[in-house]
């Protein structure tokens, strides 16, 4: 896996969106999976500034909070996340 992460994609989008990685003023968020049923919780929440960072966590079994315009963001398992990288365009 070399080369700097320019995106990361749910695999099977809803219906009528493209979904994004959800930027807060604090950074990309995240869930640790150690927090189980929990980890959805703001309390439990991991933040990171980059790209590179988040796709680190997510093949670490973070999920990812994503959203698309005009639908709520939420979570997606890191099996349902596909992370692209300089190289693989």
């Amino acid at each position: 896996m070399a080369g700097r992460v320019i995106r990361i994609e749910r695999v099977s989008s809803r219906v009528g969106s493209v979904e994004e990685p959800v930027v807060t003023s604090k950074g990309y968020q995240l869930a640790d999976p150690a927090h189980g049923k929990h980890k959805h919780h703001a309390e439990h929440a991991t933040y990171v500034r980059t790209l590179d960072e988040a796709a680190s966590l997510v093949s670490r079994g973070f999920s990812l909070r994503m959203g698309a315009k005009g639908k709520p963001p939420s979570l997606i398992a890191p099996k349902s996340l596909r992370i692209v990288r300089e190289g693989d365009v």
